[in-house]
Parts: C-alpha cells; sequence; structure tokens
C-alpha cells in the first residue's frame, strides 16, 4: 500500500514526533510510507526520518504553510498514492482540498483536544466540510474525540480513538549524561515542550521562584514562538540564572534520565508523547491536571492545579522530601507508560490503512 503522511512540519511537537517514529515502522510491515511537508525546513526529526529510506516532500522553505499554492504543489504528489494520512490544521485542509475529484482514501489524526480556530464561528462551516472529506477521523485521547464530535456537532463510525504511542525501549533503556549538569548538585527539574501557546512554561518557571535558590533548578527542552516571553518571565522572576534553555535535541532520553523530576505544564492536551517519555525513564512525573494529562498521570504519577504555582511547588518539594514515595511515583509512571508503546498505534493504524482501502 503507498501511503502519504502529510504533515505541517517537523519542528518539535507531538505530532512531528510521532510521525519520526510511526514511518519507519510502517514501512517495516510492508507499507510504501512517504512524507509531504508544508514546512520543509531542516530539523532534528527531519534528519533523523531520512535516514529510514521514505521520500520526504518539502513543499516550501519559508514557513508559509497557508500559501494556497501549497495545494498545487500536494494535489501532483498526492496521485500517486493510495491513501493520504494528515496530521494538523493546515494539512488537515490542504489534505482534503488537493485530492477533490481524485480516488484516494483520506484519514486524518486530530492531536489535540482544542486549538484556537474552535473560537472563530466563521471558520466553523470550512471545518465542517474539510472533516466530511475524511473516510476515518482518528483522535489520540478520548477528550480529544469528545471535544471534536461536540464542535462539529457529528457522531458516526468515521470516528475512532488511537492513542499516540511511543518508542518506550529507547527511553527506558538511555542512560543519564553526568556532563549534561557541568558540575550542578542542584535537583534537575526538566520539561520537553514546544515554546507554544497550549504550554505552560510560565508557571514552571514562577514555581521555580518559591524553591530554594542553592537547590533547584529548571531545564527547558524545545523551542518556539513563545521563547522570547519565557526569558523574559525568567528575568523577571530571578530565576534566569536557574533555568537552562536546551533548544532542541536528539538525546532527550539521556536528559530525562539525568534530570530528577519530569513535569509537563500545559493549559490543554490531546495526549503528550512527551508526558508518556518522561514517564518512562524511571523518574516521578508531574503533571497539570487538565484534559489529556489527566487521564495518562492519574493513579501513576502527580497532579497539580492548573496555573497554581503553589500546589507545584508543595508537590516538588514532596518527592525530595521523600524519597520511598520518589521511588514508588517513578516506578508507577514507568509502568504506565507501557500502556502506551508506540508498537500498539502502529498495529492499529495499520489496520484501519487496510480497511479502508479494502471498503
Amino acid at each position: 500500500m503507498r501511503i502519504l503522511q502529510v504533515i505541517t512540519s517537523l519542528q518539535t511537537g507531538g505530532a512531528e514526533k510521532l510521525i519520526t517514529e510511526i514511518v519507519p515502522m510502517l514501512r517495516e510491515k510492508g507499507h510504501d510510507v512517504d512524507v509531504a511537508l508544508l514546512d520543509g525546513r531542516d530539523t532534528p526529526f527531519k534528519k533523523e526520518l531520512e535516514s529510514c529510506g521514505c521520500k520526504i516532500y518539502s513543499l516550501s522553505e519559508e514557513g508559509s504553510v497557508y500559501n494556497p499554492l501549497l495545494i498545487f504543489k500536494l494535489r501532483k504528489i498526492v496521485k500517486s498514492y493510495d491513501l493520504i494520512h494528515t496530521h494538523n490544521t493546515a494539512a488537515q485542509l490542504f489534505g482534503a482540498i488537493s485530492t477533490i475529484g481524485l480516488k484516494i482514501k483520506l484519514v486524518t489524526t486530530e492531536h489535540s483536544s482544542n486549538n484556537r480556530r474552535r473560537d472563530k464561528r466563521y471558520l466553523k462551516p470550512v471545518d465542517r466540510w474539510m472533516y466530511r472529506r475524511y473516510d476515518k477521523i482518528i483522535s489520540i485521547s478520548e477528550v480529544a474525540e469528545k471535544n471534536l464530535k461536540e464542535y462539529l456537532g457529528e457522531d458516526d463510525d468515521r470516528f475512532v480513538i488511537v492513542h499516540n504511542g511511543v518508542n518506550i525501549d529507547r527511553f527506558k533503556n538511555a542512560s543519564p549524561n553526568p556532563s549534561l549538569r557541568a558540575g550542578s548538585t542542584r535537583c534537575v527539574i526538566v520539561m520537553v515542550a514546544g515554546f507554544r501557546y497550549e504550554k505552560d512554561q510560565d508557571t514552571l518557571i514562577r514555581a521555580l521562584s518559591l524553591l530554594p535558590a542553592d537547590q533547584y533548578e529548571l531545564w527547558l527542552v524545545g523551542d518556539g514562538v513563545r521563547r522570547p516571553i519565557l526569558e523574559q518571565l525568567c528575568s523577571e522572576y530571578g530565576v534566569a540564572d536557574r533555568v537552562k534553555f536546551w533548544g532542541i535535541r536528539n538525546d532527550i532520553p539521556e536528559i530525562l534520565h539525568t534530570a530528577d523530576i519530569v513535569v509537563m505544564s500545559s493549559h490543554f492536551e490531546g495526549l503528550s508523547l512527551s508526558s508518556i517519555e518522561g514517564m518512562s525513564v524511571g523518574k516521578p512525573f508531574v503533571a497539570s491536571d487538565v484534559p489529556g494529562l489527566r487521564e495518562v498521570t492519574e493513579e501513576s504519577g502527580l497532579l497539580f492545579r492548573h496555573g497554581d504555582i503553589i500546589d507545584l511547588k508543595d508537590k516538588i518539594l514532596e518527592l525530595i522530601a521523600d524519597k520511598q514515595n520518589y521511588f514508588l511515583c517513578a516506578h508507577k509512571c514507568q509502568d504506565r507508560s507501557l500502556e502506551y508503546d508506540i508498537i500498539r498505534t502502529v498495529d492499529k493504524y495499520s489496520l484501519i490503512y487496510y480497511q479502508i482501502v479494502s471498503s
């Protein structure tokens, strides 16, 4: 089966990470899988994907993912494939338009429980038309599917849930890299996430300011449009010397093993792959009590009230003060992560592809 995965870019993010992981595995299953990027600029994820032998179409090198001219470029490409699988809004829309009049099956994955488009009423007719073009609409979590169905006012057998997955062995079996600490003896709190509006590094930075300066530091792994805002916030709260901005990295398993506590502070999530990765390395995981994180974290890691810096600070101090609870939490998190092994995700995707193409 010839499958084209279409995504906005391969910058930092859960959808981007998923593509990087599943494409080689789908190819190992015998599928002929390639990738089309609306924004084809080089990134670590893109370089990693190139090594698997798939063809990568870079439709633009300028970052203009909503340029209508990309539709015509994409239409020339999709004609060679049996099935198109899109990820993220721009790719979803352009995938739906570029296949008009073509006998090509369409699948999309909804990676978030919410997005800003849903607050703009004039876009709803466009979205309803777009989703109706798809033969299957995959949501990565129960809350993501529920919110999408309510937004569209639709509920039929095209909707299905497939939890995103992580290459658990890669993260679980990695080793710490002591050189990353640069001689520091402070407790390292780490958060791996893009600097985007749905993430809430702000709360974590503010909570750090309440922790003893000589005992705690924060590592922020990722990049994005909010980086200048976060850097300014570090200065305002007097923690700039305790926050390391690592940028986009390809040694995240080693970084997570080197840290002491993994945190995911968000306003909302679909199903956070970074959270599952963080839970898999045998360290305690602390997350915002919001849909998309609550379902993964409860009864294993710790949840703090959304945006509550006092509660987050207290959760961190409790873990460090009680070593027995620290290791119990870490063990529970690692056990929970096994439920989201990427092998399960790939098997479910492959089955859906066969069902759609044969229908």
